[in-house]
């Protein structure tokens, strides 16, 4: 009996949270209400509230797993000792397009948090500290470009996110979705090669 309580319970959790992402998503923090989550979810008011207290709980908890999915993907590459420079470029804009290829609206809601709530996001991620001390930006540094290493960085997730956060109109400039794949699938090996020739 207690286990088909703790399943239920788990079962009603992972409903809630995805009404949650979809709801937070379409309509962003601050015009959803837990009531839009709460139909969204199949369940009652309390119930919800019963689970997950208030809308800023369930919204940092949401974020959160948004952020990880986004930097998530490149944290790891930023920090790997034993790839070279020209390596973690690859690796970044190879992982940043597989997973902005799979989910293609995170990057809007992402984006579109963190300019209403930037120092929420902060908290969250602590990404400072992250980037600037990572082997990725010492590695940029012991290159003595003659501009900022920050320069590269932006440059490299500018041209790999971008085109995602665009994708409404682009898809439609372009013609077709599977084409605007496609020119995606390209740029794995374009942005690598364009930002190897801005160290140059």
């Amino acid at each position: 009996m207690a286990k088909g309580k703790k399943d239920l319970d788990l079962s009603t959790e992972e409903k809630i949270m995805e009404a949650a992402r979809k709801v937070f998503t379409e309509k962003g923090y601050a015009a959803a209400r837990t009531r839009d989550i709460a139909e969204e979810s199949g369940i009652n008011l309390a119930l919800l509230n019963y689970y997950f207290r208030s809308k800023e709980k369930l919204f940092e908890l949401v974020m959160l797993e948004r952020v990880n999915k986004l930097f998530g993907a490149i944290i790891p590459i930023l920090n790997e000792e034993s790839s070279s420079l020209e390596e973690k470029i690859e690796g970044i804009a190879g992982s940043y397009i597989d997973l902005l290829t799979e989910h293609p609206d995170l990057p809007i809601f992402v984006l579109s948090e963190i300019r209403n709530r930037p120092e929420k996001f902060a908290a969250l991620v602590n990404a400072r500290d992250r980037v600037t001390k990572s082997v990725f930006m010492k590695q940029l540094i012991e290159r003595k470009l003659s501009v900022s290493p920050f320069h590269i960085l932006i440059n490299l997730l500018g041209m790999t996110v971008f085109p995602f956060v665009g994708k409404p109109v682009l898809s439609k400039l372009i013609g077709k979705e599977a084409e605007f794949d496609e020119l995606m699938k390209q740029r794995k090996e374009l942005i690598p090669m364009w930002i190897k020739m801005m160290l140059n």
